[in-house]
């Protein structure tokens, strides 16, 4: 059998992606093994449910750095040292620059709350919900350059509820926990 793949989980918020991928990989839905979690905001909830888990944690904030370059090549140092060969974005809210994209060429994945190339950046389910549409989902794509713009690798569709945001997040969330152990497994396997 193969080893498990080292993943490095990128952040910003309460994590609730991030322990839906731990808990996923710790029961072998995903063969992989968190190595470490990079947050750009120390005080995200992310970062207790990474202690509780006894995993890694690397905060920095993208302000103490003179550079986007110069925060990058710390996170980058973080991770060779833990040996990350992905990197999965999960409800991180900072665009991936040239260190870590030249790092980790076609091995970075994101997860979107909406159906790309609609409601690309922030506040997806709100741009859907404000756009009237019946019909949003929920996109694992490969990481680029752009603003959700790289190859998709998953989508999924997820009705709009009521015209409501927040009954509307709570299907996404759902949906995203679901779609990104499938398609990690699947990426990992193949």
């Amino acid at each position: 059998m193969a080893e498990n793949v080292r993943i490095a989980v990128f952040a910003s918020g309460s994590g609730s992606n991030f322990a839906a991928l731990n808990k996923a990989c710790s029961v072998g839905d995903i063969p992989a093994d968190i190595v470490l979690v990079v947050t750009d905001k120390p005080d995200a909830f992310v970062v207790e449910r990474a202690k509780q888990a006894n995993i890694s944690v690397v905060a920095l904030r993208p302000r103490d750095f003179a550079t986007k370059q110069a925060y990058e090549q710390a996170i980058l140092d973080a991770l060779e040292e833990a040996q990350a060969e992905w990197l999965i974005l999960a409800g991180y809210m900072r665009l991936i620059g040239s260190v870590l994209l030249n790092a980790y060429p076609e091995r970075i994945v994101n997860i979107h709350p909406s159906l790309l190339p609609s409601f690309p950046g922030k506040d997806a389910i709100g741009q859907a919900v404000a756009a009237g549409v019946k019909v949003t989902g929920v996109t694992v794509h490969l990481v680029d350059e752009g603003m959700d713009t790289g190859p998709i690798l998953a989508q999924r569709a997820v009705d709009v509820v009521d015209n409501d945001a927040q009954k509307t997040a709570y299907a996404i969330h759902a949906t995203e926990h679901e779609l990104y152990a499938e398609t990690l497994k699947d990426l990992f396997n193949n």
